[in-house]
């Protein structure tokens, strides 16, 4: 994790990574990648999203129904890779998106299931990134027993600059992705907050089919 060299970081682009290989067990609709989202597959949002927002590309991790997806699904825009092995967790997707990236870009990371990623949470994103940091989108997280005060929920998107590629991918591992480089590493994360534009909630059970809307 070093900083050594000249620093041209504000010079660097960033690819977008979609992690979209998942099954959708829990909610029981088949892969989350094709639920409807305005009039198109959530996945194709989502992507178009990153790429309006200033990733210089997107690349679409698919997995479970990878077919299905790419068959009704407009993706040609994106670089589209399959994780044959989305059984074991986020992780290979995860893998696989780095290993797709141009290696001198940042990498920023986004859920398939989070509809309200916006381009403007993109945006602000990448003009709030600082070199050698890891930066995150957070939102307003009221817990009832506290007084009604508002914290900060870290999220995703999640952009992490080239210098520590290689670091977080070091760490991951089953369905845990960043998470492990993000526990040991806090001191590198600036949380964004982006409660403005969207709660940051997944879309994981039926109740959450509302954020669809």
């Amino acid at each position: 994790m070093g900083n050594t060299g000249v620093d041209t970081a504000q010079e660097r682009q960033a690819t977008g990574i979609v992690l979209a290989a998942g099954a959708g067990t829990r909610l029981g609709l088949g892969p989350k990648a094709l639920l409807p989202y305005r009039g198109r597959p959530l996945v194709e949002a989502i992507a178009g999203n990153l790429l309006d927002g200033g990733c210089r590309e997107v690349v679409v991790v698919l997995g479970a129904g990878a077919q299905e997806v790419a068959a009704a699904a407009e993706l040609g825009r994106y670089r589209v890779v399959v994780n044959q092995d989305w059984r074991t967790g986020m992780g290979g997707s995860f893998l696989l998106g780095h290993q797709a990236a141009d290696p001198a870009d940042h990498l920023l990371v986004a859920l398939v299931d989070q509809p309200g990623l916006t381009a403007s949470t993109v945006q602000r994103l990448l003009a709030r990134h600082r070199p050698w940091r890891i930066t995150a989108a957070a939102y307003s997280d009221i817990h009832p027993g506290d007084g009604g005060q508002a914290a900060l929920r870290r999220g995703h998107p999640l952009l992490i600059d080239t210098s520590l590629r290689d670091d977080v991918c070091a760490t991951v591992s089953g369905d845990a992705g960043a998470r492990g480089f993000l526990r040991a590493h806090p001191e590198l994360i600036d949380e964004v907050d982006c409660s403005d534009l969207s709660t940051g909630e997944d879309v994981d059970t039926p109740d959450q089919l509302g954020l669809l809307h």
